[in-house]
This record gives structure tokens, sequence and C-alpha cells, in this order.
């Protein structure tokens, strides 16, 4: 691959959308058909097209568009399941961060330090629990082979050091604090977006905007969203992993979401955060509110677990009490309380947790967090695959999942599964990626690709201007996302290949920019 280019195969695009969507409603049976874009759609479509077989993948919407996009942006190591004796899904969360770690995307996950403060909330015994909990995680990786090189070890923390590495942290009565590490991923929707190029180099089609209106087992009935014309893809084997939406597309699947929200700070309210905080939620013993600089001017504050009633919609609202409750747990260690006008914004996202309780109402339990975070395969009698539960760090264990149900469902003849050891678009060694001669926060986001996103600025100066003040994103990775990222309008350039759009002022902002790029670059598509 040159270094001015896109990897081979791999550029999404209006013009390739159009000429593939033609190809897969053309009355041939594919194999494959996934419906969601999303971790666990675009990694069944990669898993899939790597073991040969000839892959659809469609989406209503846009990559990453539903829960992909609103997690923590944590890679977790499973320290969580131990504390509930979910000691499989603990041991599956390690191994999977190892291999995103240190095989698939080291350009987009990497090792995130964390801070737990010992203020006076925290009692000596349970600062003795989380000390052991943090053994306990540190166990997992050995257990999961990850290297020493890519998580260091936690340790304990003088008062002096803690507040080093947490300088908002109220200095009165602070012990010390606990030290810890687990991975952190540069932008959940961009790691989809590198599934989706990845699937697209083995040959997967990768259609946006194109809505599955019914599925069966040997195909959909579909809607191209731009055009509204219907139409039929045909496959052998068809899997379901829409998400929180799975329930509506195959019966017998019962989702109860749960509300993960996250406010959104500028990172000069908190001072500067060499690293991330764990602050203990008062009355759980097991639970945090996480704080997580993102190197862009912003600080997330995350997450709750609220169980979520009635439809789904598309982009999931922000409660007040959600605010309020992330505000109160984070002011409990600040030397100044965070104000409600000082939240710059906020999202949420809801987990497809799948319901396995004998009814719903009172038999369902209480909270969401009480649901296990185990994924399951189902297939419904008329041969459709489904795929739900599990979280971000899993996907590609769910992934392979599934193509194994739905290909032996299916009578499939397809290959193991080569994901685990599968590179994705941008991936290289760590000391080959610190040795590109291309700006670190390009390369933290598109790998080995940075210099070909930064190479743009030579065939137009000014797409190295910033899109808006103060913030890094420049119009060449807007060019870059179009041609080769597979976005298609302001919606998707600002909420997804970029995360602009967490701030409602600066969406707005940032807009004309954004429209102007767009213009420009469908008037150069269309010219002889």
């Amino acid at each position: 691959m040159s270094h001015t280019e896109a990897a081979p195969g791999s550029s999404l695009s209006a013009h390739r959308r159009g000429r593939e969507l033609a190809e897969a409603a053309d009355g041939r049976v594919a194999d494959v058909l996934v419906v969601g874009l999303g971790a666990t759609g675009a990694g069944a479509a990669l898993d899939a097209a790597a073991r040969g077989l000839d892959v659809v993948a469609v989406d209503a919407h846009d990559l990453a568009f539903g829960t992909s996009r609103w997690s923590s942006k944590l890679i977790h190591g499973g320290l969580r399941y131990l504390a509930s004796a979910q000691f499989d899904v603990a041991h599956e969360s390690a191994v999977e961060r190892g291999v995103l770690m240190t095989r698939t995307a080291p350009h987009l996950v990497a090792a995130q330090p964390f801070v737990l403060p010992l203020t006076p909330l925290v009692s000596r015994a349970q600062a003795a629990l989380a000390w052991a909990g943090l053994r306990a995680g540190d166990m997992l990786r050995v257990a999961a082979r990850t290297p020493r090189q890519v998580l260091p070890a936690p340790r304990r923390l003088p008062a002096t050091e803690a507040r080093h590495l947490a300088p908002s942290v109220r200095a009165a009565g602070l012990r010390g604090g606990l030290l810890s590490w687990d991975g952190r991923v540069t932008d959940d929707a961009r790691l989809v977006t590198a599934l989706a190029r990845t699937a697209a180099a083995h040959g997967a089609r990768v259609l946006t905007r194109v809505r599955a209106l019914e599925l069966t087992g040997t195909g959909a009935r579909i809607r191209d969203e731009l055009t509204g014309e219907e139409g039929e893809i045909r496959a052998r084997a068809v899997i379901n992993a829409a998400g929180v939406w799975a329930g509506a597309l195959a019966e017998g699947i019962r989702i109860r979401p749960s509300r993960g929200t996250h406010l959104v700070l500028r990172s000069e309210r908190l001072g500067a955060l060499p690293a991330g905080l764990h602050v203990p939620i008062p009355g759980e013993t097991n639970r945090f509110v996480l704080v997580l600089p993102q190197g862009d001017g912003r600080v997330y504050v995350g997450l709750t677990d609220e169980p979520v009633d009635g439809g789904v919609p598309d982009v999931p609202e922000v409660p007040e009490t959600d605010i309020g409750f992330l505000l109160d747990v984070l002011g409990s260690v600040l030397d100044v309380p965070v104000a409600r006008e000082e939240v710059a914004g906020a999202f949420a996202g809801l987990r497809p947790l799948l319901d396995t309780s004998p009814g719903a109402g009172a038999d369902a339990p209480a909270r969401t967090s009480d649901i296990s975070r185990r994924h399951a395969v189902l297939t419904s009698p008329d041969g459709v695959t489904t795929v739900v539960g599990g979280k971000l760090t899993t996907y590609r264990r769910m992934a392979q999942d599934a193509v194994d149900a739905a290909a032996e469902a299916r009578g499939l003849r397809a290959a193991p599964s080569p994901t685990a050891a599968l590179p994705l678009i941008g991936a290289a060694a760590p000391d080959r990626l610190r040795a590109l001669p291309a700006p670190r926060r390009l390369v933290h986001r598109y790998g080995t690709e940075a210099m070909a996103v930064h190479a743009l600025v030579t065939e137009d100066p000014g797409l190295a201007e910033p899109v808006l003040p103060g913030h890094p994103v420049t119009r060449a990775e807007l060019l870059w996302a179009i041609r080769h990222e597979g976005a298609l309008d302001d919606s998707d350039l600002l909420d997804r290949r970029t995360r602009i759009g967490l701030v409602p002022r600066d969406r707005a902002e940032a807009l004309p920019a954004v429209r102007e790029v767009l213009e420009l670059e469908r008037a150069r598509a269309v010219r002889p």
C-alpha cells in the first residue's frame, strides 16, 4: 500500500455503495446477509468474509449508528464480572482485550491508567476490597496472556502522587489512591469503521442506509433509505445483529435495554488529567462513575445503568435525573463540584441485554445491572441467527459465534475463524506506529493510514484548517471520511467519523465547514 493511499479494496464511498447495492439486490444469492453494522454486525461481516464466504451487510442508518458509538470507550478486562461470579465472562473479556491490544487493533486500543482516590467517603474496608479486586483483575491479565508491558500492574499511590494524577480531587482527607490499568479505544465508532472497511477489503458488500423491512432464513425485504426503492436480498444464511432493535426482526427475541449515560465536560474544567478516575458510587460495592479524558479538549463522565421501558428510539434522550446523579457522584471527590451549566453535552446508549426471565414485568430482574452481560446466539425456526447481549470488548467472539451458528444451521462450508489474528485496517506493531512520520493524534486514530490522511493537505493546503477553533479535527479528516470511510452526509461526519457532534454548540459551529467539504467533494465526483 502506498503511504498516500487507502488499503486496497477497503474504501467505502457513495459510488461503491450504489454499485454494490445493485449487485446485492439483482437476484443472486449471497452466502451470508448480516443486518446491523455496529461492532458485532461489522465484526460478523468481517468474520464471514475472512472465511471466504460471500457477504452482504446492511444497516438502516450508518456505521456505528446505535449502541456502538455510545460506549465508555473502554475495552474492559472483565473485573466487574469477577465480583458477580461470572468467571467465564470475565475471562472472555480479558482474552478479547488482549487480542485487540496486541494483535488486531493496537493502533486504536491502548492502556488507560485510572486512579481510585481514597477519600474519607471510601472506608479502609472498602479500599481493601477494591485493592483485592484490582489484584484479581491483574490475574485475569495473566490468565489471558496479555504482556505486562501492554498492561502495567496495579499499585498503591501516596496522597501526593494521587493528587498529581488527579489534581482536581479534593486534598482534604485524601489518604492516597489505587492506580490500575485497563484497555481504552481511541473512538468506538472508529473501531466499527475499521471493522467495516476490513470486511470490505475481504470482499464484503457493506451497505449503509439500507433498511431490512422483513427477515427470513433466506434473505430480507429491504428498502434503500436514500431513494425509497424496495427490493430483496437473498442469502443462504441470515445473521440478525441489530442490537436493541433485534427483537423487531426475529420472533422470540425479548430485549431489555439498559441506558448508559455520559456527560461531556470541557477539559479545562477538571484541569490536566494524566489519568482517568474511578469514583465510587455511594452505597455500591462494585460500581464506579468513570472520568475519561479524551485528548481532544473534552472529558467524559459516566455511566449509569438504568432499565428502559417502551419503544426504542433511534437516538436515546438523556434524562435530567441521570445528569444529576453523575454530577452528584463526581462532586463527592472534587474540590469544586461541576455545575449543571458547565455540562457541555451528554449522550446515552442502550445496551441490548437479553431478557431471559420467565415473563416480563414483575418477574424481570429489578435492575438491568443484574442481567448477565454474556452474549447469546439464537436461531429461529425459520433459520435466522440472532446475536444479542455482550459488550463492545467481546464483539469479535460474538461475531465468530454468530457465524459459526449460522453456518451450522444453514449447512454452509466455512473455514475456521481467523479474526483473532487478523489485523484491522491501520493496525501495526507499536514500534512501527511510533516511527510513522505523521502527527501522533492521527496515528492514534488512523494507524498506518495516518500519513495518507496527512498527505491530503498537499492536495489542498486549506484542508489543514481545523473544522472549528479549539478542536483538533481538520478538513482533511472530513475528506478522508467521505472518500474512504463511507460518510454520506453531515451527520455521518459530525456524529460518527468525528465526535464533534457530542457538544451541540460545537456541532452548530462546525456545520458550515462540514457542508462546504461535502459540496466540494460531490462537485468533484460528478466532473467528467
